[in-house]
């Protein structure tokens, strides 16, 4: 579904992706780790068009997006979720729920001014979809409160129901586990594996391995900008070179 193609990205002098190439299978979940300064979110954010990179191709569905804004991506089922959350602070819950459906609405600026009929008729199914999304999120009885006021792990959650809302075939999380507590993570882990059973493919970039191991179908590892490993969980918990990454090597 996704295939990267020799991605390499340098900083002023500094490489941090060096010909960095793997496969994201489609109804999966895929875990991305490594080390701290692996380069794991800067390759999120050349996947996400945040970043263009120096050299290689992001291949989505057939299609190459390199380059392609990030705000288009949504457009083409793909979004993505932030190590730090990012909401509208001001807008309630439910409102920034009705952000992620908006990007897939039709009425116009002059039938929203005008308050036109189908517009109102769209706005109200909106506000339906919306809710169910925060149902499925299991945070539906915090429709009214302000994003701003929100705990922590709720905040997650909500973010993560606004990307869905867009309804993508892929979803990209960086670090969607950090800051929570043992019980918030449980939460989280059910909820990647109900999106995957949805039939969106998961990516996710996380420092968890308890969460990483139970959840991910394969994983890939980084270390120093370079592709380390591939395989699933078992394999990559007996790779001798990802625990010499994580743990050193005596040599």
């Amino acid at each position: 579904m996704l295939e990267l193609q020799g991605i390499t990205q340098i900083f002023g002098g500094v490489t941090a992706l060096q010909e960095v190439s793997f496969s994201i299978r489609a109804d999966q979940i895929t875990g991305v780790i490594g080390p701290n300064g692996a380069g794991k979110t800067t390759l999120f954010n050349i996947v996400t068009g945040i970043y263009q990179q120096a050299s290689g191709r992001v291949i989505f569905e057939g299609r190459d997006i390199s380059g392609i804004p990030a705000e288009q991506l949504a457009s083409l089922g793909m979004v993505r979720t932030f190590q730090n959350i990012e909401l509208f602070g001001q807008m309630t819950v439910l409102e920034n729920v009705m952000v992620g459906l908006h990007s897939r609405s039709s009425s116009g600026l002059f039938a929203c001014s005008f308050k036109m009929p189908w517009a109102i008729r769209e706005e109200q199914r909106i506000r339906e979809q919306a809710m169910e999304w925060l149902r499925f999120a299991g945070i539906e009885e915090l429709a009214g409160v302000t994003a701003a006021n929100l705990p922590f792990g709720k905040g997650r959650m909500l973010e993560i129901a606004r990307a869905m809302a867009c309804k993508p075939r892929m979803i990209l999380m960086d670090e969607p586990a950090a800051g929570l507590n043992s019980q918030e993570t449980l939460g989280l882990a059910e909820l990647i594996r109900k999106i995957r059973d949805l039939g969106v493919t998961v990516v996710l970039v996380e420092h968890d391995m308890e969460l990483v191991m139970d959840i991910c179908d394969r994983i890939v590892v980084l270390n120093l900008g370079q592709k380390l490993a591939e395989g699933t969980p078992r394999e990559i918990q007996d790779s001798p070179e990802v625990i010499a990454a994580y743990l050193g090597d005596d040599e």
